[in-house]
């Protein structure tokens, strides 16, 4: 009967911590993203239905990425060397620009396919040609000194102003080509990203605050996402976000040292419904950015 209970209670725990849940049952997503943590840092794609369908292990630590309209996948590493690459599904290298800074965890492929690298020490945002040549040099301002969180995710708004996240100061920054201040919006805990909104508002990570923003242009919080509206999603830090063209946001939930309790990613409508959550507590960790592929 003990070893009965036992078996009986060691299964409940793993279907307990595999889920793909959603209020809406007809919400289904095909996912990537990095795990990173206490777990390996790897990247991993994931089908409709949870099923794990392609995985690559980065050269040193990876955190953000992005899936080019080819089906390539481009992100940063952080090690010694360190720079962007470029991989096929099948993980061979396309394209890699090795960096002369410290640090590299941010990068943007262009329109124009060059690529925004987000350096630190010191920090700046360097454009890069496809043959690796280096056309532009923006630097970024921060307070932070020690260069692994002085930014994280960069994007080239429509006007070529650069927006950034500066994860370590708490502040998210819009600067000019030359660097000069155009915007910034401080105050945030570990911001991981910001985007600029079609209306011209910026949506915000806000890491350990345990929320996501949504701030107008005289720097008001139009909308926001908290914990205390989903206390069972346990939102330890807000790592990402992705809007979707239905006008709803896939947050990803970096559960740093709350490994195993609540969900990995989530969608939410503007009405702060949570539609759909996935956890499996058993595959990864802990992940930081994460993308819906059928968005």
């Amino acid at each position: 009967m003990t070893l009965f209970k036992s078996v009986a209670a060691i299964a409940l725990t793993m279907f307990s911590s595999l889920s793909c849940i959603a209020a809406d049952p007809g919400v289904q997503h095909r996912l990537m993203f990095f795990e990173y943590g206490k777990g390996p840092n790897r990247l991993i794609e994931l089908d409709a239905r949870a099923k794990v369908v392609w995985e690559h292990t980065p050269p040193s630590i990876a955190v953000l990425f992005q899936v080019l309209p080819s089906g390539n996948v481009i992100y940063a590493y952080g090690g010694k060397p360190t720079g962007v690459r470029e991989i096929t599904r099948k993980g061979e290298e396309v394209w890699n620009y090795v960096s002369k800074c410290p640090q590299v965890l941010g990068c943007e492929r262009l329109a124009n396919g060059n690529t925004l690298v987000a350096e630190q020490g010191p920090c700046q945002a360097v454009e890069v040609d496809p043959k690796g040549k280096v056309v532009r040099v923006t630097p970024l301002r921060t307070s932070h000194e020690s260069y692994h969180l002085q930014v994280r995710n960069i994007h080239q708004l429509p006007n070529g102003n650069i927006l950034a996240a500066h994860e370590g100061e708490g502040a998210v920054r819009e600067v000019d080509v030359d660097g000069k201040l155009v915007w910034e919006y401080t105050g945030v805990e570990n911001a991981g990203d910001a985007q600029r909104l079609p209306n011209g508002n910026t949506l915000i990570s806000c890491g350990t605050q345990k929320r996501v923003i949504e701030v107008t242009p005289d720097k008001k919080i139009a909308w926001q996402f908290t914990a205390a509206d989903a206390p069972d999603l346990n939102i330890t830090w807000a790592s990402s976000i992705q809007p979707l063209a239905n006008g709803n946001l896939i947050v990803g939930n970096f559960l740093r040292g709350q490994e195993g309790k609540g969900a990995h990613a989530f969608e939410i409508t503007r009405d702060k419904k949570v539609i759909w959550k996935w956890a499996d507590h058993i595959l990864i960790k802990s992940l930081t950015t994460v993308r819906v592929l059928d968005r």
